[in-house]
């Protein structure tokens, strides 16, 4: 589904040249449920950008489903993300001035859905999280937990083949970090693959497969 091969990412300023990535392979199977671990600044999250289209790698080449992403044009990749991936971010990215409900149809507006499906798709992406008693709150209004339960519902809102999930356990308790694992272990089992960057050893061996980076280097 998702295959790397000999990703090299730099950064460079006027006087410094970072090596984020180097020589990373990898093979992401339909259906998978992979976490990827290693210390901060390891390149974890620049991998997962680069896997869900936000990046471009240095070297290497990025296939999804067969597909080489360096012969798409931008909005060709904007399409993409917005229909075959769904995000997760540590740090929720909700919008405080937007209701709950509000906040899972963004997606959706940049499909042109109508407003009336477009709520009737949110709601049910909110039910499927438990959330279906919150949908008029403001983010403000909601606990950790509940604020990740409404981002993970704006990423699955438009059926994504492939959820990225960028430490979505990291700023909650170990209850509620459990609770959101079900959920996307759930979604796992519905027939999402899911991408996790996780600092959780435990969290990790929940999923099928774990990889490991130092360095920006692959750890075999």
């Amino acid at each position: 589904m998702i295959n790397l091969t000999n990703i090299e990412k730099v950064y460079r300023t006027s006087s410094i040249e970072t090596l984020a990535l180097n020589n990373i392979n990898l093979n992401i199977r339909k259906g998978e449920f992979v976490s990827i671990m290693g210390p901060s600044g390891c390149g974890k999250s620049t991998l997962l950008n680069i896997m869900g289209l936000l990046d471009e790698p240095s070297k290497g080449t990025v296939e999804l489903d067969g597909q080489r992403v360096s012969t798409y044009r931008d909005k060709e990749l904007a399409r993409l993300r917005n229909e075959k991936i769904g995000f997760i971010f540590q740090s929720f990215h909700l919008i405080n001035d937007l209701s709950v409900v509000d906040n899972v149809e963004i997606p959706l507006l940049y499909r042109s859905t109508n407003g009336k499906p477009r709520q009737t798709y949110a709601k049910e992406a909110l039910e499927k999280v438990g959330l279906s008693n919150r949908i008029k709150h403001f983010p403000k209004q909601l606990s950790g937990g509940q604020k990740q339960r409404v981002a993970i519902a704006r990423a699955i809102v438009g059926q994504p083949e492939i959820i990225l999930a960028d430490e979505p356990t990291g700023n909650l308790d170990s209850a509620m970090g459990n609770e959101i694992m079900n959920i996307l272990q759930t979604l796992n089992n519905e027939g999402a693959t899911i991408i996790m960057v996780t600092h959780d050893e435990n969290m990790a061996k929940r999923t099928h497969r774990l990889i490991r980076l130092f360095d920006g280097t692959q750890v075999q």
